[in-house]
């Protein structure tokens, strides 16, 4: 994969000075200050492609808008780099800003007191874009934004989702290969988030632009993410599809399936006996294997790509992967003519390709779906974050956390007054210093 976006060891400490309380403890600050050195980001490794939406995933203070703020050349990294489309944002600032844009949701690039068409007009000059790839973009964000119905207003009299969708216009008017969204769509009602998710589809799919996103949002996550990384308490724990961490964190699905034709009953009652052999772990009838099954050990408790076992949610498993184009699906339990389905093993597909295969393969009556939430998957995920292990990264990225070694705290080096409401509950490295 060649990255357009790039981190490697990345680290921020933000040191600052305590205040004692009262008259005298702010003379002794005077003279003999505390400082203490907060861990907002450690040793960040991912790499981003062209083309690919990534969002950055991870709890308040967890890390996320100081990585984005790095990236963009915002703040300076304490250790590591980063490459942004083969610049280093902080050491080349000027030249970044042509690369990139940003949105950060509670903050606006546009002029408060002008109408947003003259902001636009001023980034056209800024950027220096020519009259007539100026006109064609404005017309393109307006086909996807609507934004003619008010970029005559002044954008301090703009709703915060037309204020947002003039921001993402602006950021992109000169068509830069990386965008930066820091929760873009906070505080929108759900008819201008779902346009706002139209027109980032467009910009990765139609206009290969890499966007790095970071959103409180799971159902914006499951529309535009493929990849997720996951960040907490400043490092890396998770890196992979969306697809693996649902699976990894209890992200499951049932297709509850009434089937018309009893020929397919009884071939699926057939595949359950096969899978288990001699038939000790078949089906008894009322849709409760007898002893262990595939997936699960004999005690009940869940093996490798289990289930929870035979008293767990969804009972045990009986594998149909000697049917075509059965891979990684099983029967969970059957019910008369309905048949309960779900994943088996590491393989398992998501619940729409199973939905496919069922249809394509059985004669259907009635369907129902079931699917573990995403915000309960990634809740999973935060409360499970145990350092050094789990990321799931993909072929060709060099993404793994790394192990973390504290930044010196040393009272020498310089306040930094930007440090961010991100990193204000990261972890804290305290040190005391005897003198200025």
């Amino acid at each position: 994969m060649n990255a357009v976006i790039e981190a490697r060891g990345l680290s921020k400490v933000f040191h600052t000075t305590v205040r004692r309380p009262g008259l005298g403890g702010a003379l002794r600050s005077l003279v003999s200050p505390e400082r203490v050195a907060k861990v907002a980001v450690r040793d960040v490794d991912f790499r981003v492609g062209k083309g690919e939406l990534l969002a950055l995933l991870g709890p308040n203070g967890a890390g996320k808008s100081t990585t984005i703020k790095m990236l963009t050349g915002i703040l300076t990294p304490t250790s590591g780099e980063a490459l942004v489309a083969g610049v280093v944002p902080h050491r080349d600032r000027e030249r970044n800003a042509h690369n990139i844009g940003a949105v950060f949701g509670q903050r606006t690039q546009l002029w408060w007191d002008l109408p947003a068409r003259e902001s636009f007009a001023i980034l056209r000059d800024i950027y220096g874009v020519p009259e007539d790839r100026y006109r064609e973009r404005i017309a393109e964000f307006d086909g996807l934004l609507e934004l003619s119905e008010f970029w005559d207003t002044r954008v301090r009299h703009l709703s915060l989702g037309q204020r947002v969708r003039c921001d993402l216009a602006a950021s992109l008017l000169h068509d830069p290969p990386v965008v930066f969204l820091d929760e873009p769509t906070i505080g929108m009602d759900v008819v201008v988030k779902e346009q706002v998710r139209r027109f980032l589809r467009h910009q990765v799919e139609e206009r290969e632009r890499t966007v790095l996103l970071t959103t409180h949002d799971m159902t914006e996550v499951a529309r535009l993410a493929e990849r997720v990384v996951l960040i907490n308490h400043g490092r890396i724990v998770l890196d992979g599809p969306l697809q693996e961490i649902r699976r990894r964190f209890g992200g499951t699905w049932q297709i509850r399936a009434t089937l018309a034709d009893a020929a397919d009953l009884q071939e699926i009652e057939r595949q359950e006996r096969f899978a288990v052999g001699d038939g000790s772990c078949g089906s008894d009838g009322s849709g409760q294997g007898r002893g262990s099954v595939r997936g699960d050990r004999p005690d009940g408790s869940a093996g490798p790509g289990g289930s929870a076992g035979p008293g767990g949610p969804f009972g045990g498993q009986r594998d149909l992967s000697s049917l075509p184009g059965f891979a990684g699906i099983g029967v969970l339990r059957r019910e008369g003519p309905r048949v309960v389905f779900g994943p088996v093993g590491d393989g398992a597909p998501s619940v729409h390709e199973a939905l496919k295969v069922v249809i394509g393969r059985f004669q259907v009556t009635d369907l129902a779906l079931e699917e573990n939430d995403l915000e309960d998957v990634m809740r999973s995920a935060y409360l499970s974050d145990v350092p050094g292990q789990g990321a799931l990264a993909p072929e060709g990225s060099s993404s793994s956390p790394s192990s973390f070694s504290s930044p010196s705290s040393d009272p020498s080096a310089p306040s930094d007054p930007s440090a961010s409401s991100d990193s204000s509950s990261s972890a804290a490295v305290t040190s005391t210093s005897q003198g200025g």
